[in-house]
C-alpha cells in the first residue's frame, strides 16, 4: 500500500514508546516529519524521543488526537483504545507500524534481518560493519545499539539494515534487497494460529528476495533447514555449523568476554576460501551465528574483510542483551532480554561455556500468560544447566489471564523438569532481600525477561551496591 505524506502532516503514534515504534518515529522526525505520540508510562525510549522535541502524552485519550491527520499504531493497540476508536470516528488515515516503516524505506536498499531469535543483535552487526565500512546506513532496530547510544539512525548512505517484526505478519510487507532468517520457532503462535502457518509466512518471505539480492538463512535451525527444501526459488545462501554451510563456522575458541572463530566459505563449483582469526566481543553459539550472518552480507556487498574484522572487534553489543549490570565482591549481575524457552537455554549456556565452576543464578520473569500457556513444558525445562531458579509473577504486557495461572504450580514444573530448585518471589522488594540474604560469593545472577525485571534489577544495584 502506497501512503501519500505531506511535509505538513501531524502524524500521530499510539504506542510510541515501543521500541519499533519509537525508531520508526526518530527516522520520520529526522526526516523532516511533524510527529507526537502517546503511551502509558514513561520508559527509556520516549525519553530518546523528547530529547528529539517530540511531543509524548502519557495515558490514552481522544483529546492527544485532537489535532492529528494521521495515525500509526502498533500490533500491542486494542480496538477498544480511546484513541484508535477517536481515530477511526474521525475518518482518520491509520497505518500499522509495519505499513508504515515499508513505505519511509521504499527508497532505499533494505538489508531485512528476522527470525524468532536473535534479530535485535544481527541487525545492530550488520549496521556496525556497514558504519565501520563507511556506507552511513539507516537503521531502524530492536534494541539499543551501544555503540549509535539509540535504536534507530538516519544516515546519508543508500542502505537501510531494519529489523522485522514478524509477530503480526508485517515483515512481509517490507521491500527487500538481502535479508537474514536466523530462525524459526514456537513463537506468536496466538497470531499465527500454528507452527504451519508461521513457517508458511517465512516461505513467503524467502521467496519474496529478488534476483539482485539475496537471503541469508541459517541451516542449523530444523525448522529453516526443512523449509528451505520446498521454497520455489533457490536465491539463498546459508550459514552455520552445519558442514553443508555456504559460511560455515569452525575452530570457535571461547573466552570469558569474547570469542575467536574461522569462517570457511563454500560454493558449489567455486574453490574454497578462509576467514580465519575472527575476534566477536561476545560470548554464545548463537552470537557466533548471528555474527557470521552479518559478515556473509558484508561479503556479498563487497565489504573489505579487513573492514568487516575492525568492525567485529570494536562492537560494543546491545543493551540487554547478557548486559552486565554490576558486580557485588565477587558476584556478577547480569541482565537479559531472554523471554522464550530457546533464548533462556542459549544465554545460560553462554554462560555456562565459559564460567564452568561458577554457581548460576537465574531470576525469570516470565512475559505474556498466552506464552506461558503454550510453551510451559518448554520454559519448564530451559533451566537445566543453572543452578537456582527465582521466579518473579508473569508480566501480561496488557494481556488479560485467559487461564487458571498459578505461580507455585509453575516454578513446582521447573523444579521437576529441570531438575533444580526454585524460589517464588511476589515482588522487587522480595528479589532485593533474596540477594542481601542467600547470596553467597562468586555467583553469576542472570535476570531475564521483556517486562520490567530490567528495571528492577537496575534500581536494585543503586540500592544494594
Amino acid at each position: 500500500m502506497k501512503i501519500n505524506i505531506a511535509s505538513k502532516e501531524l502524524i500521530h503514534f499510539i504506542g510510541i514508546g515501543g521500541i519499533g515504534m519509537s525508531g520508526l518515529a526518530q527516522i520520520m522526525k529526522n526526516t523532516g516529519f511533524l510527529i507526537q505520540g502517546s503511551d502509558l508510562s514513561k520508559n527509556k525510549n520516549i525519553e530518546r524521543l523528547t530529547k528529539l522535541g517530540i511531543k509524548v502524552y502519557f495515558g490514552h485519550n481522544k483529546k492527544n488526537i485532537k489535532k492529528a491527520t494521521m495515525i500509526v499504531y502498533s500490533s500491542a493497540i486494542k480496538k477498544n483504545n480511546k484513541e484508535f476508536k477517536a481515530a477511526k470516528n474521525k475518518n482518520l488515515p491509520m497505518f500499522k507500524r509495519g505499513e508504515m516503516l515499508a513505505n519511509i524505506v521504499g527508497l532505499k536498499k533494505n538489508i531485512i534481518v528476522t527470525g524468532s531469535h536473535g534479530k535485535t543483535t544481527t541487525t545492530s552487526l550488520v549496521a556496525n560493519i556497514l558504519v565501520e565500512a563507511g556506507l552511513e546506513p539507516t537503521v531502524i532496530n530492536g534494541g539499543v545499539i551501544n555503540s549509535l547510544k539509540n535504536t534507530a539512525q538516519l544516515g546519508k548512505g543508500e542502505w537501510a539494515v531494519i529489523e522485522a517484526d514478524e509477530s503480526d505478519g508485517s515483515f512481509l510487507k517490507l521491500p527487500i534487497t538481502y535479508s537474514i532468517v536466523t530462525n524459526i520457532d514456537k513463537e506468536h503462535l496466538d497470531y499465527y494460529g500454528s507452527l504451519k502457518n508461521l513457517k508458511k509466512s517465512f516461505k513467503k518471505f524467502i521467496e519474496k528476495t529478488p534476483s539482485f539480492g539475496k537471503s541469508l538463512i541459517c541451516i542449523d535451525n530444523i525448522n529453516l533447514k526443512t523449509l528451505l527444501k520446498t521454497c520455489k526459488t533457490k536465491n539463498f545462501l546459508t550459514y552455520g555449523f552445519d558442514k553443508k554451510s555456504n559460511y560455515q563456522i569452525t575452530h570457535l575458541v571461547k573466552k570469558n568476554d569474547h570469542s575467536v572463530f574461522d569462517l570457511k566459505i563454500n560454493f558449489k563449483g567455486e574453490k574454497t576460501y578462509k576467514i580465519t582469526n575472527i575476534k566477536l566481543n561476545l560470548i554464545g553459539d548463537h552470537n557466533i551465528s548471528n555474527a557470521t550472518a552479518s559478515i556473509a552480507v558484508a561479503l556479498n556487498l563487497g565489504v573489505q574483510i579487513s573492514k568487516i574484522k575492525k568492525a567485529l572487534k570494536k562492537f560494543l553489543g546491545i543493551q540487554r542483551r547478557f548486559t552486565k549490570v554490576f558486580s557485588l565482591g565477587n558476584k556478577e549481575f547480569y541482565d537479559d532480554y531472554a523471554h522464550h524457552p530457546t533464548e533462556i537455554r542459549a544465554v545460560i549456556k553462554s554462560a555456562k561455556d565459559v564460567y564452568k565452576k561458577r554457581k548460576i543464578i537465574c531470576v525469570f520473569q516470565p512475559h505474556r500468560y498466552s506464552r506461558v500457556k503454550t510453551l510451559k513444558n518448554e520454559f519448564a525445562s530451559s533451566f537445566k544447566l543453572c543452578d537456582t531458579v527465582v521466579l518473579c509473577p508473569v508480566y501480561s504486557a496488557g494481556e488479560k489471564k485467559k487461564y487458571n495461572f498459578k505461580q507455585d504450580k509453575f516454578s513446582q514444573l521447573i523444579s521437576k523438569k529441570s531438575k533444580i530448585q526454585v524460589i517464588n518471589i511476589q515482588n522487587q522488594k522480595e528479589l532485593k532481600n533474596y540477594f542481601i540474604k542467600n547470596l553467597c560469593t562468586n555467583e553469576i545472577i542472570i535476570c531475564m525477561g521483556a517486562g520490567s525485571i530490567s528495571n528492577w534489577i537496575w534500581e536494585i544495584s543503586n540500592q544494594i551496591k
